[in-house]
């Protein structure tokens, strides 16, 4: 049913195989894109992230639940609600 295909990585230019194993995992796990970047690339992000190279910047703004003081890793914005940690836990169970 897959095909073995071949893809360039976004960062680097080379070639990479994205296996008909792979694509079947892709599927299954509901993925829509092809990966873009090469097991090295993909890695060295990961690394790089996991080791804290690119700090997040984080941004201040009051939980709508509680209206404690909290900060966030992206902008916020009016149009959706934010809270903190302990409410945003206490929503999702």
């Amino acid at each position: 049913m897959y095909e073995d295909k071949t893809l360039v990585c976004k960062d680097c230019g080379a070639e990479f195989v994205f296996t008909a194993g792979e694509q079947a995992f892709y599927a299954e796990k509901g993925f829509q894109n092809e990966p873009t970047r090469c097991k090295k690339c993909r890695d060295a992000r990961k690394a790089s992230r996991a080791n804290g190279d690119a700090p997040r910047e984080m941004f201040e703004t009051v939980c709508a639940e509680c209206g404690k003081p909290t900060r966030v890793p992206f902008i916020p914005k009016d149009d959706r609600p934010i809270y903190c940690s302990e409410c945003f836990a206490a929503r999702r169970r």
